[in-house]
C-alpha cells in the first residue's frame, strides 16, 4: 500500500483526532476572545490559567481515585468532578488575575504596553509557583480510572474512544452554553455592550468592572476545563500551557479575534489542520507545532481580521 493510500485510510480516524485537539484549543481560544472584546488587549497569563485548572482538576480526580480501582457510578463522578473542579481553579485563578494585574492598571488609565508587561509577569509567577508546588518540569499524569480505549461508538470507519467522545461533546456543549450565554442573556448583552462602547454601556447603567470580571471568569472556567481535558490526554506539568495557549492564539486570530464563534471554528479548523498536515506521507508528528505558527502568520499577511472578523460587541 502506497503512503497516500495509507493516508487516505487513516483519513477518518484522523478527522477524529483533530476534531478532539481542536475542541481543546477552541475552549482556550473562546478566553482570549472574550478578554479581547471587551478589553481589547491579550491576556498572555490565560495558559497558565489553563494550566492551573489542569492541575485542580488533576488533585481531585487523583484524590479521589488514588492508587484504587473504581467502577460504576464513581467514574462518571469522577469525571465530574475533575470538570468542575478544573472550571472552578480557572475562574478563580482568571478572577484573580484580573484583580491583581488588570484592574488597578485599567484604573489608572496605564498604557497597553504596561498590561502586556504585567500579564507576562503573572504569566511567569504563576508558572513557577505551580513548578515549586508539583515537581519542577515533571509530567504529572492522571490516575487511570477507566478503559480510555474503550470504543463508544463508531462512524463508518472512524472509532470515537470513551475520552474522545467525552471531550469533543463535552467541549461542544460549553461552546454552545456559551454562545447562547453571551446572545440570549442579560449577562451576555452586558459583555457585548462594553465590547462595542464601554462608556456608553456605563452611562446605561452597566457596571463595567463587574462585567470586566464576570467575562475574565467565564473565559477562565472553559480554559480550566480544557485543562482537564488536555491533562486526561497527557498529564499535567507546570509549562503544559505555553503550547496550546500559543495554538488557542493561533486559532482566535483564525476564527478573528473578538469574535466567539470565529474562536469555535478557529480552533476546530486549526486541530485538523495540525492533525492532517502530520499525517502527511513524508511530513510527521515533529511538524505539528509548526503548523499553528505557519497557520498564524498566513492569516495574517492574507486575512489579518479572521475567517468571520467580527467584533464582540455585534450580536449573532
Amino acid at each position: 500500500m502506497s503512503q497516500s493510500q495509507d493516508w487516505l485510510q487513516q483519513l477518518p480516524q484522523n478527522l477524529v483526532i483533530g476534531l478532539e485537539q481542536g475542541s481543546i484549543y477552541s475552549l482556550v481560544a473562546l478566553g482570549y476572545t472574550l478578554v479581547y472584546g471587551v478589553l481589547q488587549l491579550i491576556n498572555f497569563a490565560h495558559s497558565e490559567v489553563f494550566m492551573l485548572g489542569g492541575f485542580g482538576s488533576y488533585l481531585v480526580v487523583d484524590g479521589i481515585v488514588g492508587k484504587r480501582h473504581i467502577s460504576g457510578v464513581m467514574v462518571p463522578l469522577t469525571v465530574i468532578s475533575g470538570v468542575l473542579v478544573g472550571a472552578i481553579v480557572g475562574a478563580g485563578t482568571a478572577w484573580l488575575l484580573e484583580k491583581v494585574a488588570y484592574k488597578t492598571l485599567r484604573q489608572r488609565g496605564a498604557p497597553k504596553l504596561a498590561f502586556l508587561i504585567s500579564a507576562i509577569g503573572a504569566s511567569l509567577f504563576l508558572s513557577n509557583l505551580a513548578g515549586k508546588l508539583f515537581n519542577h518540569l515533571t509530567n504529572n499524569p492522571f490516575p487511570e480510572y477507566f478503559n480510555t480505549d474503550r470504543v463508544l461508538f463508531h462512524i463508518g470507519s472512524a472509532k470515537f474512544k470513551l475520552l474522545e467522545s467525552i471531550i469533543i461533546f463535552s467541549a461542544f456543549a460549553m461552546m454552545i452554553f456559551l454562545d447562547r450565554l453571551v446572545n440570549r442573556t442579560k449577562l451576555g448583552r452586558g459583555i457585548r455592550a462594553v465590547a462595542e462602547d464601554a462608556p456608553t454601556a456605563a452611562l446605561m447603567g452597566i457596571d463595567i468592572d463587574k462585567t470586566i470580571s464576570r467575562t475574565f471568569v467565564i473565559g477562565g472556567a472553559l480554559a480550566g476545563v480544557a485543562g482537564f481535558m488536555y491533562g486526561s490526554l497527557i498529564g499535567v506539568s507546570n509549562l503544559m500551557g505555553f503550547t496550546p495557549g500559543v495554538k488557542a492564539f493561533a486559532a482566535a486570530v483564525l476564527g478573528g479575534i473578538g469574535n466567539i464563534r470565529g474562536a469555535m471554528i478557529g480552533g476546530l479548523l486549526l486541530g485538523e489542520t495540525e492533525v492532517l498536515f502530520s499525517a502527511l506521507p513524508f511530513v510527521g508528528a515533529q511538524w505539528n507545532d509548526v503548523v499553528s505558527f505557519v497557520v498564524l502568520v498566513l492569516i495574517l499577511l492574507v486575512r489579518p481580521t479572521g475567517i468571520l472578523g467580527e467584533r464582540l460587541g455585534r450580536a449573532a
